[in-house]
């Protein structure tokens, strides 16, 4: 294909992938299969990277991520970011329209829109293209999170139709659904981390992360609301949302247009019950003036505007008792305190257990057996325990022990400085601990052994058939055949029974031996080192290729690595020092597990580099610091971590550390920017 034809390609493939992106994301009407739209966006992408000069600024690939930002740059705001007044009664709401109509004594018609509990954020377009996304800040500036915001697929990067000003700004909010939140907090608990408390949270976290990849996988959505601005071609605010629809902006079905105080109280009592209904989560209703002329009227006082106000919803909270306490061990061997309450419903859920976190949690609260509890959820998804109702307790109730052993294996427990939570050092002897080894091993993003799901790897370490993942590749059809265990029925579970049969042997056996093929970033996460999840085992497999150079790395190598601070390196070392886990990883690699990342590229595409060493530093704009590190090997160069005076040349993206800089300059070391280089290999 030659350049032309390429550009018309391109330019067919970006129209046909923005339109499924909005007919899924927006309009929830999709028209091709997920393979089918893989298929055209896995084509655009091979033809952005062999003619790199087409590829656009707002193209559809800038949603799958891939830039770094270390530092996000602070932006004025051209329109203030103002909050909105808050309230919690209907009086108030009373008092807010009475006010309105003092003050412009025509009839008034309002919108009322759904408060969405998200990260509030501003885009700017021109000329029908996204320039420019930052969040709220102080109200005056915010940080530019732009390279981020593109990787959201409900926002378009070139809106839709026509009838836009040549350039504006909308106002909206970010958010992360139930199902994007409940998924994130599923993975971090498998990688040993802290689930996040709610989805705002997870929102805010996700908006600030520096690889815009990662931000993509964690799939936020955002609805927009709002056109700041007094040049807008419309009348009413109402008018200019239905316009900023046909753009191609996610905007909510839930407003409506009232024009008496009782339609703004039912939509209120409405939305106060089925609130619970949304795949996302909102804290209130804004109720805002719809004319634009009649809000230029009212004005704004020096934190809010005079024409908009929010009602914010209580969060629902119930007392139930707390009847006992369990404490859990996780696969990492941290233990948590989990609440057992008197069932009580909540939120449109009946609530049995909430989660005390931690033993400071429980020292704070003061809790103790037999205590009217309050319990609400939160972000309306987890319940937890906020209080205790102090006036309804039993006389003299016994405080909350926090355990000293492990509840599971009688291991003394322990604490890191700095840690809340407290650890079953046992990882070898505490079967939970085991047990949950082995299935984070088998689980669908690391070895993907399916066959060994439902309960199976409980029946094979009951029955001393393994201890570590290595065992797993030791089973044969004769130590399984004949195996079951018989599930006790639960209040929320029937009673099951599991049985090998020949056709189970066969699938696990089938299974096991599949997983040989599983690529060693998989391999290097199912192995379970605290800290390292996927993304992280992705950035160590493609910095060092294999396991042998992972092995002989040392601290300072580690954090060398893309977004491995001193922690995870830490974690990494003190994995590999273990006697026990390099006999596993012997095993494993006598069963055929790949331990080398197979598809790097060991041919070497000249000398020009030979003799010479580099420091790669900072950020770049067409090649990520690996990518960089990789062309400078294939031409026979060599990569260091630190600048000395044998360095051969510094090469420096933006944001680079100031004492690298200066350090070369002290030496005489040649700096080089991404441009000289390529010159230099071009020569």
């Amino acid at each position: 294909m030659d350049r032309i034809q390429a550009k018309k390609r391109i330019a067919v493939l970006s129209d046909e992938i923005r339109l499924h992106n909005h007919r899924y994301y927006v309009l929830s009407a999709p028209i091709v299969s997920d393979f089918e739209f893989d298929m055209l966006l896995e084509e655009l992408i091979r033809l952005e990277k062999a003619f790199p000069e087409l590829a656009e600024p707002d193209s559809p690939t800038q949603q799958v991520g891939g830039g770094i930002t270390k530092e996000f740059r602070q932006v004025q705001h051209k329109y203030p970011m103002l909050s909105l007044g808050n309230t919690y009664s209907e009086e108030d709401i009373r008092d807010f329209e009475e006010r309105i109509h003092k003050l412009i004594g025509d009839e008034v018609e309002y919108v009322c829109e759904l408060k969405f509990d998200g990260v509030a954020i501003g885009l700017t377009y021109r000329h029908g293209r996204l320039m420019q996304a930052v969040t709220r800040g102080d109200g005056v500036s915010g940080d530019d999170v732009t390279t981020n915001v593109k990787t959201i697929r409900s926002i378009p990067l070139k809106l839709h139709g026509n009838g836009f000003p040549e350039e504006f700004e909308i106002r909206g909010e970010l958010i992360l659904p139930h199902s994007s939140f409940k998924r994130m907090n599923e993975q971090r608990l498998a990688d040993g981390e802290e689930p996040f408390a709610n989805p705002r949270n997870a929102a805010s976290g996700s908006l600030k992360m520096q690889d815009s990849a990662e931000v993509s996988k964690r799939k936020l959505d955002g609805f927009f609301y709002y056109l700041p601005g007094n040049n807008l071609p419309f009348k009413t605010h109402y008018e200019c949302l239905i316009a900023a629809r046909s753009w191609g902006f996610k905007i909510s079905d839930y407003m409506v247009r009232c024009k008496t105080r009782e339609e703004i109280f039912d939509y209120l009592k409405t939305w106060d019950k089925a609130r619970y209904e949304l795949p996302f989560d909102i804290d209130g209703i804004v109720i805002k003036v719809n004319d634009l002329r009649q809000q230029e009227m009212l004005g704004y006082t020096a934190k809010s505007p005079r024409w908009a106000i929010s009602y914010k919803f209580k969060a629902e909270q119930v007392t139930t008792k707390l009847l006992s306490i369990d404490f859990q061990v996780g696969r990492t061997g941290a233990i948590t305190p989990v609440a057992n309450l008197q069932p009580v419903q909540l939120a449109g859920t009946v609530v049995k257990r909430a989660s005390l976190h931690n033993a400071d949690i429980i020292q704070a609260l003061d809790v103790r057996i037999g205590d009217l509890v309050y319990v609400e959820k939160g972000g309306e998804i987890i319940p937890k325990i906020i209080g205790v109702d102090l006036e309804k307790r039993m006389t003299d109730p016994l405080p909350i022990v926090f355990i000293s052993d492990c509840p599971e294996c009688g291991t003394p427990l322990n604490r890191s400085e700095g840690e809340s939570a407290w650890y079953c050092p046992n990882e070898d002897g505490c079967p939970p601990q085991i047990k949950g080894k082995l299935e984070h091993f088998i689980s669908r993003k690391a070895m993907n052994i399916d066959s060994l799901g439902e309960g199976k790897i409980e029946i094979l370490y009951d029955n001393g058939l393994v201890h570590n993942c290595a065992d797993l590749y030791d089973l044969t059809f004769d130590s399984l055949i004949g195996l079951e265990k018989t599930h006790e029925a639960t209040e929320d579970k029937k009673e099951k029974k599991i049985s090998f049969r020949e056709k189970t042997v066969a699938n696990i056996l089938n299974g096991i031996e599949s997983s040989k093929l599983v690529s060693f970033d998989r391999v290097l996460y199912a192995l379970g080192i605290r800290f390292v999840g996927e993304t992280v085992a992705k950035k160590l497999v493609s910095h060092f290729y294999s396991l042998e150079k992972l092995m002989q790395a040392d601290l300072l190598e580690l954090i060398e690595v893309e977004e491995i601070g001193e922690k995870i390196a830490r974690s990494i070392l003190s994995w590999f020092s273990s006697q026990k886990n390099i006999d596993i990883l012997r095993r494993l690699r006598s069963k055929g597990i790949q331990l080398t990342m197979i598809e790097q590229d060991n041919t070497r595409l000249s000398d020009k580099l030979a003799g010479l060493t580099f420091v790669v530093s900072g950020v770049f704009e067409n090649f990520s610091r690996d990518e960089l590190k990789r062309t400078i090997e294939a031409h026979g160069g060599k990569n260091i971590g630190s600048i000395s005076s044998k360095t051969s040349c510094l090469l420096a993206g933006d944001n680079m550390g100031p004492e690298k800089r200066r350090k070369a300059e002290k030496l005489n070391v040649p700096i080089l920017s991404e441009i000289d280089f390529l010159k230099m290999l071009q020569e």
